[in-house]
């Protein structure tokens, strides 16, 4: 039985709800009978439902979707580890140790963190279809040009990623005003949390609405206090399944009017380096959902509807197993090329070999005069001659960018592109 009170303190009703039914569209059915007789236009029905249901609905006037009713964490562990989440999680484990002993291995991880970190920031901004290329996006960066919105925000999610990794490796934590900042980076406005009601998620083909998040502030200030004070201590979870409900967590607050979903996004590999699961920031989830967007969202709103955690879990521990070995993959890459590279340019080129110079191409797959005087601390003139001729012996290619020229690691990009 479910129990329905309404703001007319006389009006409580009971539905019985026949197991294996849509619990849900018999509340709907009976809520608008209901509200089209209640002598109160103003009220909220608040359904109040049993405890084995992950959380409590509101109905609104006029809408067909219930308000899920978010609930503080922590979570019950009997909900979240199971002998299946505990199995995914282990293996996730292991392919993120080695994807962290792989970084280790390479003296400059600046060469990773760059790339990956450009990598994430066009492919999370995909997700919300701002849709860019890494040619835009490194010439963009080497020009100090943007050429277009899409990659402008793409850019300031950059800025973001960088901005949360360095708090998090001088603070150990994150605050309030710091997730604030992280956002505010990303969207370029400083609107902050909502406050003005009326916010509701949208089926973007359908138009249907399939969730409605906390629309009071001070309901989302509490929650989002809730959610930091638990992102910044140990947890009796297993950490990467602490990882999936913490992501969860956020994305069902959606405190903010933008940003949300790239925001959550950085607060992952955050939590990652809090937890010393990897030094620098260059595993990313964002691929992976890119592949399986519509399981991302459909498991968020099936945990919102019944409670049940195991399936979303699996998506996330899925996605952190397959990226990490996928990374460990262009890692790999990564090293055989710059040995490659370096041995070519001792045999071809010995006058100009300096290792700063070859790991520079690497940071900067899109290299410029003043970016070799700023790395080794020559003249110009210098600098230049050492780029053409690196050109001369195959490792880079010259492009005319207006009055600069840029020089380009194409087998770097080649491997970057790969998924």
């Amino acid at each position: 039985m479910t129990k329905f009170i309404c703001h007319d303190p006389d009006r409580i009703i009971w539905v019985r709800c026949p197991i294996g039914s849509n619990m849900y569209q018999i509340i709907h059915q009976v809520l608008i009978f209901h509200l089209s007789s209640c002598t109160s236009k103003s009220h909220v029905c608040t359904i109040c439902t049993k405890k084995t249901i992950f959380g409590t609905y509101k109905c609104f006037m006029g809408q067909n979707t219930p308000q899920f009713i978010l609930n503080k964490l922590p979570v019950s562990i009997d909900k979240v580890e199971t002998i299946a989440t505990l199995k995914a999680s282990a293996k996730a484990m292991r392919a993120l140790g080695e994807l962290k002993g792989v970084a280790q291995s390479i003296p400059n991880q600046s060469m990773l963190v760059n790339a990956a970190v450009l990598q994430e920031s066009k492919d999370s901004s995909e997700i919300e279809n701002i849709i860019t290329t890494q040619d835009e996006l490194y010439k963009a960066l080497s020009t100090n040009k943007i050429v277009n919105s899409a990659v402008k925000e793409v850019v300031n999610y950059r800025k973001a990623i960088f901005f949360g990794f360095d708090l998090i490796k001088e603070k150990g934590f994150i605050r309030f005003s710091d997730l604030n900042d992280i956002q505010s980076i990303i969207v370029e406005n400083n609107a902050g949390v909502r406050s003005t009601p009326g916010t509701v998620l949208k089926n973007d083909k359908t138009g249907e609405v399939v969730y409605i998040p906390p629309q009071s502030k001070d309901e989302i200030l509490e929650l989002l206090t809730n959610f930091l004070d638990h992102f910044n201590t140990e947890s009796d979870v297993q950490l990467l399944i602490n990882l999936a409900v913490l992501h969860f967590q956020f994305e069902s607050i959606h405190p903010y009017y933008d940003g949300n979903g790239r925001t959550g996004r950085i607060l992952n590999i955050l939590f990652l380096i809090l937890n010393d699961l990897l030094d620098i920031p260059i595993l990313y989830l964002s691929s992976y959902i890119i592949d399986h967007k519509p399981d991302y969202y459909r498991l968020l709103n099936q945990v919102n509807r019944t409670g049940e955690w195991e399936e979303w879990i699996l998506y996330i521990l899925k996605a952190v197993e397959e990226t990490s070995n996928n990374t460990v993959q262009k890692i790999n890459s990564i090293k055989k090329l710059l040995g490659d590279t370096i041995e070519m340019v001792k045999e071809k080129a010995p006058k100009v070999y300096r290792k700063e110079l070859i790991e520079l191409l690497f940071e900067q797959p899109y290299s410029k005069i003043d970016y070799v005087i700023e790395k080794i601390g020559v003249e110009r003139k210098a600098a230049s001659r050492y780029l053409k001729e690196l050109e001369s012996i195959g490792v880079l290619k010259s492009i005319k960018m207006g009055r600069q020229v840029i020089y380009v690691n194409e087998d770097l990009i080649e491997i970057l592109r790969r998924d």
